[in-house]
């Protein structure tokens, strides 16, 4: 799908999810068309005062268009606090519908640094719940005031047309100034808060290493640039802004100066001149408003148009009709993966196959394919062309049950903040006891998570600091195995453990074989491929040598000898 067709397809997915709103969208029109006739409350108020109360000297009056007032004033307080609940509810109701999709898209797209959509997202929502929003209603009220003012005379008319064309052009040429200075702020605010989160989730590295000068100065760096780009926009901004607010003010008072004069000519009540000095800034409110939240509208308009990008390029998991438990039967074709934002492939496979009670190894140099081969057997990674099946079915038949079948190990562990026993069961808010201990006992862990201060209710803080990383490597195969899965798939899973854990490993992979399922088992150490019954070999992404695991550490070839050899080496002590 090109980007022009991904981009499409978002907005119309965030056109259905507005789509139930039209109903309130639409009762908010019509709110604002009673909201913006009764603001012309406090303009006749003024002209009866001055043409008839103060004529008339009649209190009777001035009481009863005071009580009228009154009430017009309260009945337009209600409609538009009723608008502005039914609007934020619009918003709300948007992110509802959305946060999941989202969310699920930024864990689906490797290429997304998973916050940016959320953000977009959160900004469309507050654009509904801002005054920009209703600046934008009423501005359509602002020429529809202008031909009421021309009712009072056409020269006070004709003032406030000029006005407002001249307020207008203003306001575009404010849009054209302040897109490219407005993108470039939030580009550079997302870029600096990016950088500090991957600070933060690094904190021990970086502390460690002694690189939190040049840490702490990259992102000052960042800091300061997003921070200059943020007050040339909120200078540029705040320009058009007091020059609106100034112009109209002055406006207001020079149609007064003229609405006197036209008294003093007998061609103009008192009243009328009133009126129309308080139409003209009721007229042109809306747009000062609109050029004061014009940041707001960009970047509502940032967000809408970066949500259909992202919504485009991540396909929605559907709903599918559930698959029974698949058999341990593996099967690749013609296999071609291109990672998410990159053009060329890292991974080029012919075929291969697995059967129940196997376990095939995936040996080779870094960046030599294995993580890949793990990201697009779990699913992570989507191929550019060929197919894996899982008894049969292509894995994307199971959808999102694809994980409940395929326990995976990735090369780095990252635990959540919550207890062990949830981390194991996949954040469960309510785990099974018995699942989850049994999981741990195959992993060999059980015993290592008891020693810990709150056994499996401890919890695990943030960056997992207080374990080390063979517990976390032990906790992350438990996590693996919970739910019985037929597909087991590790990436370099003795790289963080000890003899005692290499064992335990060893024996959860032999007694995962022996319950009939499959094992893949990515490794750089012998010590990882002990329980493999086949051997695969791979460099630049692609497969070098395939077959019974001894048959190949005993290949002649000489490319294989290389690799043999480094093994033997790294098994002798």
């Amino acid at each position: 799908m090109n980007n022009r067709k991904a981009k499409q397809s978002g907005a119309r997915e965030l056109r259905r999810a507005l789509l139930p709103e039209v109903g309130s969208l639409l009762s908010i029109g019509l709110f604002s068309v009673f909201v913006n006739l009764l603001m012309l409350t406090g303009p006749l108020f003024m002209l009866q005062v001055y043409d008839r109360v103060l004529g008339s000297r009649s209190e009777e009056t001035l009481v009863a268009l005071l009580i009228l007032v009154a009430g017009l004033y309260v009945l337009m307080g209600i409609l538009d606090f009723a608008r502005g609940r039914v609007a934020a509810r619009v918003g709300a109701g948007l992110q509802s519908k959305l946060d999941a999709r989202v969310f699920g898209g930024t864990l689906l797209s490797a290429a997304s640094d998973g916050q940016s959509p959320l953000r977009d997202l959160e900004a469309v929502q507050r654009f509904y719940s801002s005054p920009a929003f209703f600046a934008l209603l009423d501005m359509p009220w602002t020429p529809i005031f202008i031909m009421a003012i021309f009712v009072f005379h056409p020269l006070l008319g004709w003032l406030a047309l000029g006005g407002g064309a001249l307020l207008t052009i203003i306001a575009i040429i404010n849009q054209f100034m302040a897109f490219r200075p407005v993108g470039d702020a939030n580009q550079k605010g997302a870029a600096s808060n990016a950088l500090a989160d991957v600070l933060r989730a690094q904190g021990e590295v970086v502390r460690g290493m002694g690189m939190e000068t040049a840490a702490r100065a990259r992102w000052q760096k960042l800091r300061n640039t997003a921070l200059e780009a943020q007050m040339k926009t909120s200078d540029l901004v705040g320009t058009f802004g007091s020059l609106t607010k100034t112009l109209r003010m002055f406006l207001q008072s020079v149609i007064l100066a003229l609405g006197a004069y036209l008294v003093l000519q007998g061609e103009l009540t008192a009243g009328a001149m009133i009126a129309s000095s308080i139409m003209l800034g009721r007229a042109l409110a809306p747009v000062e408003q609109t050029i004061a939240q014009w940041p707001i509208i960009l970047r509502a308009r940032y967000g809408w148009c970066g949500l259909a990008d992202f919504l485009g390029s991540v396909t929605d998991v559907e709903a599918r009709t559930k698959l029974p438990r698949p058999r341990a039967i593996l099967e690749v074709r013609g296999l071609t993966v291109v990672p998410p934002g990159g053009t060329r492939p890292t991974l080029k496979l012919d075929r291969f196959e697995l059967a129940e009670g196997q376990a095939l190894g995936v040996i080779g140099q870094s960046a030599s394919g294995k993580s890949t081969l793990a990201r697009v057997l779990t699913g992570i990674w989507q191929p550019a062309s060929g197919f894996i099946r899982l008894d049969g079915a292509s894995i994307g038949q199971y959808g999102a049950d694809l994980g409940l079948h395929i326990g995976y190990l990735p090369q780095e562990v990252s635990l959540f903040e919550a207890t062990v026993a949830e981390n194991i069961a996949r954040l469960s808010e309510n785990p099974n006891a018995a699942a989850v201990v049994g999981a741990a006992k195959k992993a060999g862990a059980h015993e290592m998570i008891l020693q810990l201060s709150d056994g499996y209710d401890t919890l695990v803080a943030g960056g997992n600091g207080a374990l080390s990383g063979g517990q976390k490597q032990r906790i992350g195969l438990a996590r693996a195995l919970y739910g019985n899965p037929v597909l087991l798939i590790l990436d370099e899973p003795n790289a963080s453990l000890d003899a005692p854990g290499s064992v335990a490993l060893n024996c959860a992979i032999r007694a995962f074989k022996e319950d009939g399922n499959a094992v893949i088992i990515m490794a750089h150490r012998p010590s990882g491929i002990a329980e493999c019954d086949f051997l695969m070999i791979m460099q630049d992404g692609m497969r070098t040598a395939f077959g019974p695991r001894d048959e190949v550490l005993r290949s002649k070839v000489q490319n294989h000898v290389v690799i043999s050899d480094h093994l033997n080496a790294e098994a002798t002590p």
